[in-house]
């Protein structure tokens, strides 16, 4: 058995509980009586969104270089941490291999490229053994003048080049590390 029920509600109109009466609420308009404002058409709407347009326009261009701006700098910077801490590494085996190579510059290099491998390329090594200057990463002729006691100095320069968005600042990376011959 299936019930049936239809309503029609044509001509109803809802009346005030008592309770309504009592707080005021007896003159409030009717749900079906109140009216909503259709919204405005695409004027200001379509202004709004092409002020927003020409701001995001104005501002793109000043966030890209800053952003690029920070992701170079941060490059250049790590770059410079492992140069130095390379220069470090290359000084104290030179340092320490006093008797035990006959290459001490080649000995500095090899442990400066192991510590630095993606700083190879323009890489400039300078090695002063006991107030002798070696530039090149190969001084047989340095054996000679590792003598207990004096000083041992690494120094190494890399190129580098900040790029910002459309323009590129040229700089070098420089670290130098002093160690006494053991």
């Amino acid at each position: 058995m299936l019930l049936s029920v239809n309503y029609d509600l044509t001509g109803c109109q809802e009346q005030p509980s008592p309770d309504a009466a009592a707080r005021g609420d007896a003159h409030r308009p009717a749900a079906s009586d109140v009216r909503v404002k259709p919204r405005s058409g695409g004027k200001r709407a379509g202004a709004r969104r092409g002020s927003t347009l020409i701001e995001f326009t104005l501002v793109m261009p000043l966030l890209l270089i800053t952003m690029t701006g920070m992701v170079a700098f941060g490059l250049a910077l790590r770059n410079e941490l492992v140069l130095t801490n390379a220069v470090n590494n290359g000084a104290q085996l030179m340092a320490f291999s006093r008797g035990q190579t006959t290459d001490p510059c080649a000995t500095a290099y090899s442990a400066i490229s192991s510590a630095a491998p993606s700083l190879t390329t323009g890489l400039s090594v300078t090695y002063t053994l006991n107030g002798n200057t070696y530039s090149t990463n190969s001084c047989a002729a340095g054996a000679a003048n590792m003598v207990q006691g004096a000083n041992a100095v690494v120094s190494a320069t890399y190129p580098c080049a900040l790029g910002v968005f459309r323009g590129s600042f040229n700089c070098q990376l420089g670290a130098t590390t002093t160690e006494i011959i053991q």
